[in-house]
């Protein structure tokens, strides 16, 4: 099979063959609940962390993998994640006041400031209804201008009853999971692909009929023509940390095969520009369509300056 964004390598140190690409990004990581340290030698040189203390994201140090984060969650008192176990308060913030002005307690411009001084690349909201009060339509507005105005784009978990419509509506840019419990009308479909939105394919973490949904609806999404992001939610659960196989299956059912699965994996997103000092790196020959997904979960991250292009 071909792929367009391949091409035939030589290692120098090894003199192995095989084939580099772009750099893999996982974008939904949780980097407080996981050890990222093999995450390269298992193929991924880039994470987005979607929810975590910004202040300890902001003094990671260098290297890889190349860390980009939202920050704390933005929610309200009671509302997903407060009070769950696997979230301390480090990495929660209430929106409580819709105000647009900084310094506002509470206010909407106050949370996203926070998140962006620390130096967040994205904004996260949770909708998530289904587990508690979420934040009103106009401090989710507030937030989505506020954020506008740092030039960071909004990601939003929307889950439960009328969240995806609301997260269009509000001009969110990313869903932070596939949607997965209850089929997305082709009205919501089509204007999530009009307007540009993007959703992480977090297909995985679901089992039963949450996965059947799940998959369902990206499927719908991405035969739309809609922008899917590779994403697993690292963190949640028994998940292999580095390249995921299993997502990588589920997405290739999901109809995201061949170049469109490469430019899922590979989409540097929120970042504008790809990482251009390593590559990912598969020994042996570019498979056949079937294959595709297992073959890419066998990629490590090498320097690109280690590698030779070959006819």
């Amino acid at each position: 099979m071909t792929l367009s964004a391949a091409w035939r390598v030589r290692r120098a140190l090894t003199a192995e063959a095989g084939t580099a690409l772009p750099a893999f990004v996982d974008h939904h990581v949780h980097l407080h609940l996981i050890d990222s340290t093999s995450l390269a030698r298992r193929g991924i040189a880039a994470v987005v962390d979607l929810g975590g203390d910004p202040f300890s994201l902001a003094r990671r140090p260098q290297g890889l993998p190349r860390t980009a984060f939202a920050g704390a969650f933005l929610t309200v008192p009671g509302g997903y994640p407060d009070g769950r176990s696997w979230a301390p308060r480090s990495i929660v913030r209430f929106v409580t006041d819709a105000s647009r002005h900084p310094g506002i307690e509470g206010g909407a411009r106050t949370a996203v400031d926070e998140q962006a001084d620390a130096g967040a690349s994205v904004i996260k909201v949770a909708l998530h209804a289904d587990a508690g009060p979420v934040i009103s339509d106009d401090a989710l507005a507030a937030v989505v201008a506020s954020a506008a105005e740092r030039g960071l784009p909004v990601v939003a978990h929307a889950q439960g009853p009328g969240q995806v419509d609301r997260a269009i509506e509000a001009g969110v840019s990313v869903l932070a999971h596939t949607p997965f419990d209850a089929p997305v009308a082709r009205r919501t479909l089509a204007r999530a692909v009009a307007a540009g939105q993007a959703w992480i394919s977090t297909l995985d973490i679901h089992r039963g009929a949450d996965r059947e949904r799940a998959i369902a609806n990206l499927r719908a999404f991405a035969a739309r023509g809609g922008r899917v992001l590779y994403g697993t939610d690292l963190g949640n659960g028994s998940l292999p940390v580095g390249v995921n196989r299993r997502e990588l299956l589920a997405m290739t059912e999901a109809g995201v095969r061949g170049d469109a699965l490469v430019a899922a994996l590979t989409d540097p997103w929120p970042r504008t520009t790809p990482i251009d000092a390593v590559s990912s790196f598969v020994a042996g020959d570019t498979p056949t369509d079937d294959e595709v997904a297992t073959w890419l979960s066998r990629a490590s991250v090498v320097p690109t300056e280690e590698l030779t292009r070959v006819d």
